[in-house]
């Protein structure tokens, strides 16, 4: 029985809202913190937190919630921080770790990394000047180099930041390869601030692995392994996978509570494209075969679609 480990959900833009979350929480135990998908960071003038109906508290009344923010000038950042926090939001992370081309071409994300002087300045003006503000980063080894990294890593010491999410690829890699637990290790050694671990724990023999090398870090986000398998933080705690008789029972109940949700705040018509997406990760659950996911993603009409899943899913 593992303890005193918090694992937290990792954002996956697109796909992690809040409908996501509050069906998870209803239907899985063991993770109570979520990171939000990103926010584009805004000077005040154009700010209306209002409008980002993902982060308002009256639609997340599950997991703590931790806004994630998207940008690279300190005045953005500082005034979007200071609009949270009239929402009762103390507690915002960064994302210099997003590797995506558009993202990146932009000097955000991990398109920053290159560049220590921006990351430094935005966290300096945080700290200055929303000091009660629990600022964190979540970011990758670098971009292209180690280097660049170990150097971020370095230049946070002085500031008073709530954690460091650490990916351990780097951007150029994009989620190809495996994560650089050595490098990690280093990262780990250089910080004085707490490590958050992101990155490939998918399932009980993955995590065993990354705990018998790292017994300190005790703050683990989840993402794909958590979208493959709803139930991986339950059994993580365990230490022990579930029955896969229940886990289907259970799956299907959050499945069709999911459909449910999302047809009524968006509409039958307009959810088809995000169930889609979601069973990439699914179809590894139902263990479907590559052409299976196939015909399943070539159907167009969502009755169809809803039909077919919950089959997969046996409620039907």
């Amino acid at each position: 029985m593992e303890a005193n480990i918090t694992f937290i959900l990792a954002p996956l833009h697109g796909i992690t809202n809040y409908h996501f979350r509050n069906c998870l929480h209803r239907h899985v135990g063991e993770i109570d913190v979520a990171v939000t998908p990103f926010l584009a960071a805004q000077e005040l003038a154009k700010l209306n937190v209002r409008k980002w109906p993902d982060i308002q508290p009256t639609n997340n009344t599950g997991m703590t919630i931790i806004p994630q923010l998207m940008g690279n000038e300190p005045r953005q950042m500082t005034d979007t921080l200071k609009a949270l926090s009239t929402l009762g939001y103390q507690q915002v992370n960064w994302n210099i770790g997003c590797p995506s081309a558009q993202v990146v071409r932009k000097q955000r994300g991990c398109g920053l990394m290159p560049h220590a002087d921006k990351v430094e300045a935005v966290v300096a003006a945080a700290s200055r000047e929303v000091p009660e503000c629990h600022f964190s980063v979540k970011m990758r080894t670098g971009w292209s180099n180690p280097a660049e990294g170990l150097e971020i890593i370095e230049r946070l010491n002085p500031y008073p930041i709530d954690f460091i999410a650490i990916h351990p690829r780097l951007g150029v890699q994009e989620y190809n390869g495996t994560p650089d637990w050595e490098l990690f290790g280093e990262m780990c050694e250089r910080t004085r601030h707490r490590i958050v671990y992101s990155g490939d724990i998918v399932d009980l023999d993955s995590y065993l692995r990354f705990r018998a090398c790292f017994p300190d870090v005790t703050d683990i986000m989840l993402g794909r392994g958590i979208l493959r398998n709803i139930f991986l933080a339950e059994e993580l705690t365990a230490g022990e996978t579930l029955p896969l008789e229940v886990k289907r029972q259970r799956f299907a109940d959050f499945y069709h509570d999911l459909i449910e949700t999302l047809a009524e705040a968006r509409g039958r018509q307009h959810i088809l494209s995000l169930l889609k997406e979601l069973w990439h990760y699914f179809a590894t659950f139902y263990q479907l075969s590559p052409q299976e996911l196939t015909n399943l993603l070539r159907i167009t009409d969502i009755d169809e679609f809803e039909r077919r899943t919950m089959e997969i899913a046996g409620k039907e």
